[in-house]
């Protein structure tokens, strides 16, 4: 059975993820700092580890991360996918506690996750595996009032760029996912806060298969980058 933990499993993206996993037959390690949140998405299924934890705290990551291998044997793939989006507001009225928030979770947490998921293909027998970081299309275009996400969201591209040079060693890969207006709550929050604007968006089972191909892949093989995003987001294009 492959293995995989994902980070953010309690919603959104995150939970559309799991359920896609679980149902095809992985080893899943829910990972996210409610566990009746976590136990809900993962109910009906003996495949499921819950791991409650928070991201952004380095002996939790560390412990679950062990937690989890001691029962599965083994490590597979991490979609690192926990994030948070922070209030929306221009730089001079975003609090440096806003900022932080935003920064401990997008950037701390997924350097601290993807640590321990490298840590562990390394060492294991066979070596290897495969890390997914969740990007997004505010890596290359930002929304509006967006400081410290989309800032947090390039500093993503970094880390893959370095884990899939520094993986190529120990056949650990490392790819990104690059999403566009996925129907979450977070999505939902957005359009109404908007609804004579609402932007066109796309199911986020979409979100949740392109992730399961990513993973799927052979240890030759690897997706660098992808981009999947609702068909009319005017992201290709001169304003």
């Amino acid at each position: 059975m492959k293995t995989i933990i994902i980070t953010g499993a309690s919603a959104g993206i995150g939970a559309a993820c799991a359920r896609a996993f679980l149902d095809a037959g992985w080893q899943v390690g829910l990972m996210a700092r409610r566990a009746d949140a976590l136990e809900k998405v993962a109910a009906g299924h003996d495949n499921a580890v819950i791991l409650p934890c928070d991201v952004t705290d380095p002996h939790a990551v560390d412990t679950a991360f062990d937690s989890f291998v001691a029962q599965a044997g083994r490590l597979d793939v991490l979609f690192n996918n926990a994030g948070s989006f922070g209030r929306a507001a221009m730089i001079d009225d975003l609090g440096w506690d806003e900022w932080r928030q935003v920064v401990d979770v997008n950037l701390h947490g997924m350097f601290l996750c993807a640590r321990a998921a490298f840590r562990t293909m390394r060492a294991q027998t066979p070596q290897g595996g495969r890390i997914i970081n969740n990007g997004s299309i505010s890596a290359h275009a930002p929304r509006p009032g967006s400081v410290a996400y989309t800032t947090t969201k390039h500093a993503i591209t970094g880390l893959t760029k370095t884990l899939s040079l520094d993986g190529r060693a120990f056949d650990i890969a490392c790819g990104q996912i690059d999403i566009g207006n996925a129907r979450t709550d977070l999505l939902e929050g957005i359009i109404a806060a908007n609804p004579g604007d609402a932007p066109p968006t796309m199911d986020v089972a979409d979100v949740a298969r392109a992730v399961l191909q990513m993973a799927a892949l052979g240890p030759e093989a690897n997706v660098q980058f992808m981009t999947i995003m609702a068909t009319k987001m005017p992201f290709v294009g001169r304003g």
